[in-house]
């Protein structure tokens, strides 16, 4: 489903518009919890600089996420005490937001987000905004 043209909500993430939970920033980056997550601490990043698919991605911002994704990565396993952590990238189908995003996922034996041979995506919740809020803290702690 495209969305409809108008302000681009990363756009407003990124810029601090709109108030979300950093877990990770530098100058080309920003990573925050997703607020339809498939797992607790389910983390999006994104590009700072507005770029839509990883087709027009350039050089530069392909490394910065890539760099930032490892980093998260590893805080997200320390954080969890995950088993592993699954990152992914869509472009155009299933991109609800037309804005390069890379989802980082916590991921635990038998935790069946892949089921049958596909993936599943169900979302969870957090329990409050405090669980939320006490989540991305301990992603911070384990950068």
């Amino acid at each position: 489903m495209a969305r409809k043209p108008g302000p681009c909500p990363f756009c407003a993430l990124a810029s601090g518009e709109t108030p979300t939970e950093v877990v990770y920033e530098d100058a080309a980056t920003l990573a925050f919890l997703d607020h339809a997550p498939l797992a607790i601490g389910h983390c999006l990043l994104i590009p700072r600089a507005h770029v839509a698919t990883l087709f027009e991605a350039d050089a530069a911002t392909v490394t910065a996420l890539a760099l930032a994704a490892r980093t998260v990565a590893v805080a997200l396993k320390a954080a969890f005490a995950a088993d592993g952590v699954f990152v992914a990238q869509n472009n155009v189908v299933s991109q609800s937001v037309p804005h390069l995003h890379v989802h980082i996922v916590p991921r635990f034996f038998g935790d069946k987000l892949f089921s049958g041979g596909s993936m599943v995506w169900r979302r969870v919740r957090y329990a409050s905004d405090a669980h939320r809020a006490e989540t991305a803290q301990r992603i911070r702690a384990a950068l």
